[in-house]
């Protein structure tokens, strides 16, 4: 019923608009409301509601509660640039909007319920109008980050059938020199000052459309958002994940994991092409009524970040691992952060010297959290809880986390296997979809009862989740950006970034090149064939790479080797 989220969660989360000491026994009432809720749901004691929409049930609920007065004066979104500009909306503001959004998606850009839009643009406010407005329209939105090259962003129109592409004058000239295989695609949309040629520029638009927009009734399991993720082999996967899997899947981890309340200020770092910008920078923020802040920082410099901390009254940070790693070596013990209260990090493993370090400069813990784009929050460090530093923490509801053998059966504590999500007898809501078009990886992400990670690990005795690797040698590097390893490896160094290494055999004919030249030609090679944040910053020339006795490479005994010189 679409009175689910108006009668549940703004009543369940309007108990935490108290002052922070009385939020221990608010605690207690909310999760006993939305655990209990979640388990009903999964052993089948209660259903979905049939029809839901995050734009209408959730942020017009909220914007309606702002209106008379019942949620505290805190601005919906908060966004800053490098140049001094600032945009700061209410919920109500940002409700009229994104129907204005709505409207010139609908109308300008010729776009109809279930038709597939990719949003390929750097932090600003437009990219959150459109989050929202393919919400009202029903429009699946395809996010895409603005690493992405030609030859990717031609593979993703082909393969989406998007009709529609929104995106800056930074990237617009990749988008033309692809058009002629873009055979499905109808619109342009810029977002930009100027106009181009055959281009719809997405501010005039806006400035003159109309605020009055009717929300489309989407079901529960309706289509709301595809990420191309990458696997070990073949084209990067189409990930699908329906209005309910995120717009309701974030509540407990927005609220226990993140710790977020009405009168709290998100700040996420993440790249708008990531899925953590949907976790941190829009659901579970707004999902608890939190503001959403926004930093545009074209690149990640520790001096800003921890200016812009003492600066503005952000309550939650969340940043990768490697970005805090970057911010103690930085050293934020001069700075002070008023507001402060608590970090959240994923994506890679955290450093447990990091961790101590930035308790020390800030007096604030890192909450580390773990999931995937197929999922939301699988296991988090939820506050209250012992942090054990390098754990994952613990499974957040309604995830039944184990660790499987290939088999798909539980293995013993301590025991290494895959980590898994129990999906038998019943599926949880907050799991993806399905991989779109490919029916064969959606069956194989299945073993048993199991909804398989890739990821490898252990649970031990207290029940924490301890990370071991990625079994298909996903490489996460520099900006958190998952890279597929093809001959490549990883190492990491204390105060040293996670860098994509490559191991290269040269052809016969290249052997007296000048190594230098060679490791120069090749990055530039990489830098134009794909995204520049794949290129291996290290390079080394082997007389041959250890295989196995029917020929695969052996990568473990190349990060062996890796980790002796650590």
């Amino acid at each position: 019923m679409r009175t689910f989220l108006k009668s549940w969660i703004p009543q369940c989360l309007w108990i935490l608009r108290s002052p922070s000491r009385t939020f221990h026994g608010n605690n207690r009432l909310l999760t006993f409301q939305i655990t209990s809720h979640y388990e009903s749901i999964n052993q089948g004691k209660k259903e979905l509601p049939e029809y839901f929409n995050f734009a209408s049930d959730v942020l017009d609920e909220w914007a309606r509660l702002e209106k008379v007065g019942r949620k505290p004066a805190n601005p919906a979104f908060w966004w800053v640039s490098d140049k001094g500009e600032e945009v700061k909306w209410s919920f109500e503001e940002f409700g009229s909007l994104s129907k204005k959004t709505a409207n010139v998606l609908s109308e300008a850009c010729g776009l109809r319920r279930g038709d597939r839009i990719v949003a390929i643009l750097p932090r600003v406010p437009e990219w959150w109008l459109l989050n929202v407005a393919c919400m009202r329209a029903g429009i699946v939105l395809i996010p895409g980050t603005s690493q992405l090259t030609a030859k990717d962003i031609l593979y993703r129109l082909q393969a989406s059938k998007a009709k529609c592409i929104v995106t800056n004058d930074t990237l617009a000239p990749a988008v033309e020199s692809v058009l002629s295989g873009s055979e499905f695609l109808k619109s342009k949309l810029i977002v930009g000052q100027g106009s181009r040629d055959g281009w719809l520029n997405f501010k005039e638009l806006l400035a003159v459309a109309s605020a009055d927009h009717q929300c489309v009734k989407t079901r529960s399991q309706d289509p709301m958002l595809i990420y191309f993720t990458s696997g070990t082999t073949g084209f990067p996967k189409m990930v699908l994940q329906s209005h309910s899997s995120y717009g309701i899947g974030f509540a407990v981890s927005g609220r226990y994991w993140m710790q977020l309340t009405p009168s709290d200020i998100m700040w996420n770092t993440s790249d708008t092409g990531w899925v953590k910008a949907a976790w941190s920078s829009l659901f579970a923020p707004w999902i608890c009524g939190s503001c959403v802040f926004v930093h545009n920082m074209p690149q990640f410099k520790p001096q800003v970040i921890a200016e812009t901390l003492s600066k503005y009254p952000i309550t939650t940070f969340c940043t990768a691992p490697t970005a805090f790693l970057m911010l103690v070596k930085h050293d934020v013990s001069s700075y002070k952060f008023p507001s402060l209260k608590h970090c959240v990090t994923g994506g890679e493993a955290l450093n447990p010297e990091v961790l101590a370090k930035w308790k020390i400069q800030t007096g604030v813990d890192i909450h580390e959290g773990y999931g995937q784009t197929e999922t939301v929050t699988i296991c988090a460090n939820m506050k209250g809880m012992k942090i054990k530093p390098g754990s994952l923490g613990k499974p957040v509801p309604p995830y039944d986390v184990q660790i499987v053998d290939e088999h798909g059966a539980v293995v013993p504590q301590g025991e290494e296997g895959t980590i898994a999500v129990r999906v038998k007898p019943t599926r949880p809501f907050c799991l993806f979809s399905e991989y779109l078009d490919n029916p064969e990886k959606t069956a194989a992400s299945v073993q048993g009862d199991f909804y398989l990670t890739g990821d490898r690990g252990f649970m031990d005795k207290e029940g924490y989740i301890w990370f071991v690797g990625r079994a298909d040698d996903i490489i996460n590097s520099r900006k958190g950006f998952g890279i597929l390893n093809f001959n490549f490896h990883f190492s990491q160094r204390m105060y040293s970034f996670i860098v994509v290494k490559a191991f290269i055999v040269l052809a016969p004919a290249f052997v007296s090149h000048d190594p230098e030249k060679l490791i120069h030609e090749l990055q530039q090679h990489v830098k134009k064939v794909t995204a520049p944040y794949k290129y291996p910053r290290k390079v080394e020339f082997v007389q041959e790479l250890p295989k196995t006795a029917t020929g695969k490479i052996q990568r473990k005994v190349l990060k062996n080797k890796e980790w002796a010189k650590v």
